[in-house]
């Protein structure tokens, strides 16, 4: 089993990839606050969830606060196929790609709509209930919305954690904005800590990929501060994240303050490696255990990722 470990450590590498904070966030709040309407005015008009399209705006848009959609009003990420309006550039999947632009954001929100309703790929979703947002969430990933594999889990966490499947049912949510500093503690100063483009005060935003709780490191996290902050021994951290004592976290780093489970999450069934990927890597994206994944697919630990390989997730 040393001799395991060992053959482990060697492959461990950066991984990359977001889901959901489990702290409330006063940008998603603000967000939320500012066009829940308009997401309820297109589940009345097309039968989209209107917890998923606000789930949606809040990821792609990172809360109405990127560059990206403040230049072009665009909360969905939209690209220009079959687009004949204004556009923009952005970087994405590929460097300077087209993406619409809009004159306000809820010309954003309509044409979000329709680009669901019209795209043939999309027509089986609106055979699930508005209020049923884990197909909904689901399904997106299915069709190819967006190619990150955690991408459903994103909008399911966002969803669950602001109570945003109210609006579903034609309830109105009321945030009390003093909940994100209640304590028996006298008040400390905080530092600005950030996710991409959204702000929160506080400690770290705390996701959550295959039912495992994670965060994402800052500029001078130390595994020593996160055990700290999060009440569990350092060598704990290390072990959930199969790290050894001479990795330091880097800046963006995905780290599990939980540990890893023993296979991906239903709806992840196999994985196709890509080029930059490793075996740590895909076992850090899915919350999975990386002897696990190993074992699943029969591989010797001395065995890296060879791109276009298929592996089983469950």
């Amino acid at each position: 089993m040393k001799n395991k470990r060992i053959n482990l450590y060697f492959f461990l590498t950066i991984l990359s990839t977001t889901i959901i904070a489990q702290n409330k966030s006063q940008a998603y709040i603000n967000y939320i606050e500012n066009y829940w309407q308009l997401a309820v005015i297109q589940q009345n008009e097309f039968g989209i969830p209107a917890s998923i399209t606000l789930a949606q705006g809040l990821l792609e848009s990172g809360a109405g606060q990127s560059e990206f959609s403040r230049n072009s009003n665009n909360h969905f990420g939209i690209k220009c196929h079959d687009w004949t309006g204004d556009k923009v550039y952005h970087d994405d999947d590929a460097k300077g790609e087209c993406f619409r632009k809009y004159k306000d954001v809820i010309d954003s929100y309509r044409d979000h709509s329709l680009f669901l309703k019209n795209k043939g790929r999309y027509s089986f979703l609106f055979d699930y209930s508005p209020t049923d947002y884990e197909s909904w969430a689901h399904g997106l990933k299915k069709a190819g919305y967006a190619t990150d594999p955690s991408y459903a889990y994103k909008l399911i966490s966002i969803i669950d954690n602001y109570d945003l499947h109210k609006y579903d049912l034609g309830k109105k949510i009321s945030y009390n904005k003093s909940d994100n500093h209640k304590s028996n503690n006298p008040p400390i100063s905080v530092k600005q800590h950030s996710i991409g483009k959204i702000t929160a005060e506080g400690s770290h935003i705390v996701y959550k990929c295959n039912l495992v709780k994670f965060i994402v490191t800052e500029n001078g996290d130390t595994f020593g501060s996160i055990a700290d902050e999060f009440g569990i021994s350092e060598s704990k951290l290390r072990e959930y994240n199969e790290i050894d004592l001479n990795y330091l976290p880097n800046e963006g780093t995905q780290l599990y303050i939980q540990r890893k489970r023993t296979k991906a999450a239903r709806g992840n069934e196999i994985h196709v490696i890509k080029q930059g990927e490793t075996m740590y890597s895909i076992s850090q994206t899915y919350a999975i255990r990386l002897e696990k994944l190993y074992n699943l697919n029969q591989m010797s630990y001395t065995e890296g990722a060879r791109i276009g390989k298929v592996l089983k997730l469950r």
